[in-house]
């Protein structure tokens, strides 16, 4: 007998007898076995003690690996678990996955309060877990003697997750006197658990469903090593100084009230940082072909069932009646988008047509997902619609992977893209999305960019490539997306006419740069921490009198500034100098000038950078010209 072992690299490993995925990574390294978290089997996750008995493809992780990570977390949330059935012994578990950067298990505590002081107090037991260095046991067991095990154990939300499996036998995972329903893989002791932080509590609902109870929902995190755990928290710790919630309440740029959760109020100086971020997209849009057009907030409920909004995104829109005739406030721009362009009749020398719109639209989300203004119910997304021939698809992808790279780099963003395929819950025959994503692929590689497949994540309608930015402290959000659609022309009928005279269906692609200008908002107010380079800046300059004396002059510069387009105040309150600029630096205005008798009797002004401090005298036209560069170069020097 001979198992082939296929191995990344290609090479084949052959064994006369069933092995262990251990045994299997043994035999490729000693020190890979050490390290050795889990496996995979023919693309299956699976514990190193399992058996191959036949040809197989495998690959083993590690803790350098993101899967071997991931279920160093995973075992960790039963850990946590663990540790909250000594304290809480009614405690009854929900879920308990990994995600990005830690994990979470929902818990019904069943009337005990638990608040954050109590994560202090679960750490504690859970290392004294960790030092009993307990066998982490895989389990096998009949889905339906499962079912009865754990209503013996009052467990009643594993009892509804097995009674929806469609399996003859499920795995269980046992640690000393726990036991969890899991299909793994998981580490193989307690003992191995030994660096993790709980980070914090949030209400979830069971299965995400408003009727279902509220959950207790505990965040943690855990690394191979304490270096890493403390790197993570000291960029937790900054993530916190930066958050947009709390810098924009400080500098006055926006907020959300009781009275509206998850409609944003923008304030003043939110509306300034808000509108020259429009100004720069609508300028951008314009040199590269865009023609800027609004759509109606509420439309018709035909309208969304053509769409096919209506059959696939129904719970997250928000219907009203008119009329007694039913309509829905747009979740989306596209729908109204098709109908601009079915207002008049298209040839082909039209096309590519462009159309671009910041549309506001409303989508239903539950409260436990609302933040801030990263996710709110009601947006502003820089949708565009691209209208254009079969042939023409490429070189449209392209251009817009230029924009969007272009608008990137004024903020000084990197990014990584990704190309999402088809969905199970999708529209249009396996030739369309065929084409749709060889277009993508091709206009990708012909940029020479890197990707990665995203399978299954494509939108209803068609393929997309997504644009996940990087910011100043490394974390990473999606923002851009380029959606290639077949399905959107079929189902509204548009038409061009073609050079041989018939009626031809165009392709279009969805596509966004900022994605939501709210969104986008918030994540520039993190990535630069409320500090907006001059040319973002709400307020760009400050005046400072140092005495009464020169007030008349400090107006005088404003004024003057005032006429070349600056965002400038003088600040000539009854407090001390060093009070008012120290005020300003805090609200992060870029330049301060303070003025005395020396600076008016010479017509010039000290100037104070943000960054660099106290830069010297300037004459009025020196710090004018210094100004207008940096705006007109979109600066990032602050």
């Amino acid at each position: 007998m001979s198992i082939k072992v296929s191995l990344p690299d290609g090479s084949i490993k052959e064994f006369d007898s069933p092995v262990t995925a251990l045994q299997v990574a043994e035999s490729i390294s000693m020190g890979l076995a050490r390290n050795a978290v889990c496996a995979e089997i023919d693309g299956v996750p699976c514990q190193l003690d399992q058996v191959i008995d036949h040809d197989v493809s495998f690959k083993v992780f590690t803790l350098k690996n993101d899967e071997g990570l991931a279920v160093l977390r995973h075992s960790t949330a039963h850990l946590m678990a663990q540790a909250i059935s000594h304290i809480w012994p009614q405690a009854k578990f929900a879920i308990g996955p990994a995600i990005k950067n830690g994990f979470y298990y929902d818990i019904d505590f069943e009337g005990a309060v638990v608040a954050p002081e109590d994560l202090e107090k679960i750490e504690k037991e859970m290392e004294k877990i960790v030092k009993a260095n307990l066998p982490i046991i895989r389990e096998e067991m009949g889905r339906l003697e499962a079912i009865e095990f754990f209503k013996a154990h009052g467990d009643f939300y594993k009892v509804e997750i097995l009674s929806e499996l469609d399996a003859e036998t499920v795995s269980l995972y046992r640690q000393g006197d726990y036991v969890d329903l899991c299909r793994g893989p998981h580490i193989s002791s307690t003992g191995k658990l030994k660096v993790f932080k709980l980070t914090s509590i949030a209400g979830a609902y069971w299965r995400g469903d408003t009727n279902n109870k509220m959950l207790t929902r505990i965040y943690g995190t855990a690394f191979e090593k304490k270096a890493e755990l403390d790197e993570y928290i000291m960029r937790m710790e900054e993530a916190k100084r930066r958050d947009h919630r709390k810098l924009g309440k400080e500098l006055d740029l926006f907020d959300i009230f009781d009275e509206g959760p998850g409609f944003p109020f923008f304030f003043p100086k939110g509306m300034i940082l808000r509108n020259t971020l429009e100004d720069f997209w609508r300028h951008e849009h314009m040199l590269a072909g865009y023609q800027e057009i609004k759509t109606p907030m509420i439309l018709n409920q035909a309208l969304w069932h053509r769409s096919g909004h209506w059959d696939h995104y129904k719970n997250n829109m928000y219907v009203v009646k008119i009329d007694d005739e039913d309509f829905a406030i747009k979740p989306m721009n596209c729908p109204g988008g098709m109908l601009a362009y079915k207002r008049k009749p298209h040839s082909y020398r039209d096309l590519p047509e462009r159309s671009a719109e910041l549309g506001t639209v409303h989508r239903h989300e539950l409260s436990g997902a609302l933040h801030g203004l990263m996710r709110v119910r009601c947006f502003t997304q820089d949708d565009a619609h691209i209208y254009m021939t079969p042939e023409q698809i490429e070189s449209e992808i392209e251009n817009v992977v230029k924009l969007i790279d272009k608008v990137y780099k004024v903020f000084g963003f990197n990014y990584h893209l990704e190309l999402s395929t088809r969905p199970e819950d999708s529209m249009g025959t396996d030739e369309q999305w065929n084409t749709a994503i060889d277009a993508l692929k091709s206009a990708l590689d012909k940029l020479g960019k890197d990707y990665e497949i995203n399978e299954g994540d494509g939108a209803f309608y068609g393929p997309k490539i997504d644009f996940h930015l990087e910011d100043s402290i490394g974390r990473t959000w999606q923002c851009g997306t380029i959606q290639l659609d077949f399905q959107m022309p079929e189902r509204f009928d548009l038409t061009y006419v073609g050079q041989d005279g018939e009626k031809h269906r165009p392709v279009m692609i969805h596509r966004v740069v900022l994605g939501s200008i709210e969104r986008f908002i918030a994540i520039l107010t993190e990535h630069f921490a409320g500090a907006f380079p001059l040319w973002l800046a709400p307020e760009q300059v400050v005046i400072v009198p140092i005495s009464e004396s020169q007030a008349d002059y400090a107006h005088e510069v404003c004024q003057k500034l005032l006429d070349l387009g600056i965002r400038v105040r003088v600040d000539d309150r009854n407090e001390k100098m060093g009070y008012r600029i120290r005020e300003a630096q805090l609200q992060k205005v870029p330049y301060m000038l303070v003025l005395g008798d020396k600076e008016k009797q010479n017509g010039a002004v000290a100037v104070r950078n943000r960054k660099k401090g106290d830069c010297g005298v300037m004459s009025f036209e020196e710090f004018a010209q210094k100004l207008a560069e940096e705006i007109a170069t979109k600066s990032m020097d602050m």
